[in-house]
């Protein structure tokens, strides 16, 4: 692996490594600030926390984020980045956010100790297909009436792949563009826009340098690649399952093919096996 590269912060292992550090914590609240809409008071203290969410049952389905913080009135944050968006990635959000409400509860708590729960879901694909906007705000609101349920759930959205080429001005844009940045020209680029951002780009480039952060990186992509290729092999065995049971019912070859993407050598392969 090449020393000089930039560990990106898309990756989910730098992105912890970097925002859930004590050490950069000033960096996580100006980037707590660009997304979020809380009391200017609330960012006075922010306490990261176990990202393993709490089980209620020994059996209950392990929750483990990126990212876990409270602020200071004890709203509760999940940050979570991911490099594909997956069909079940929404389900997946909202149970977390279910979990994280949950767990506040002791045996015997009234339900008036329940605080605010929000996520920041950071997506390296285009994850809400019918707006072109790179950042959402979701909360439970009736839109046609203009009502607001309650605020104690707040999902927020940041599809890098939808941030424009030029600024739009805000902060949040320059916080997103340093997590999709790719090398150190692209941050030196931000830092002339927004000196935070610069402070924590050469932080970034400092653990860039880490022994340890770039074999926990190296480990996290290896894993990523592996799941990649189980997936693409996957397909490869229905498209062959499928093109094998239309040869065994005397579908023409050039049909086939359209159907499975398949190559005509591979369908004549299992026609002569059948």
């Amino acid at each position: 692996m090449d020393n000089n590269k930039l560990l990106s912060a898309k990756n989910d292992v730098i992105f912890r490594l970097f925002f859930a550090d004590e050490r950069n914590q000033e960096f996580l609240i100006s980037f707590l600030k660009s997304v979020l809409r809380l009391p200017e008071e609330d960012y006075d203290q922010i306490e990261i926390a176990d990202p393993h969410l709490l089980r209620e049952y020994p059996k209950d389905k392990l929750g483990i984020i990126d990212v876990k913080l409270h602020t200071k009135s004890r709203k509760a944050v999940h940050i979570e980045i991911q490099l594909s968006v997956t069909p079940d990635m929404l389900k997946r959000i909202v149970f977390y956010d279910a979990k994280l409400i949950t767990e506040q509860l002791g045996s015997g708590d009234v339900y008036d100790t329940i605080k605010k729960v929000i996520s920041i879901v950071i997506t390296n694909e285009k994850l809400i297909q019918r707006s072109l906007g790179y950042h959402h705000r979701f909360t439970m609101y009736d839109a046609e009436a203009g009502v607001e349920l309650t605020d104690l759930v707040e999902v927020n959205t940041l599809e890098l792949p939808k941030l424009p080429d030029g600024t739009d001005g805000t902060v949040l844009y320059d916080w997103a563009r340093f997590i999709a940045a790719e090398s150190e020209e692209e941050l030196d680029m931000i830092a002339q826009r927004n000196p935070e951002v610069g402070k924590a780009a050469v932080k970034l480039v400092e653990l860039s340098a880490d022994e340890r952060a770039r074999y926990m990186y190296e480990l996290r992509e290896k894993e990523r690649r592996d799941l990649e290729s189980q997936k693409r092999w996957a397909v490869k065995q229905r498209e062959f399952e499928f093109a094998k049971n239309m040869v065994a019912d005397g579908e023409p070859v050039d049909k086939i093919m359209r159907y499975t993407g398949l190559a005509y050598e591979d369908i004549e392969s299992l026609r002569v096996v059948d």
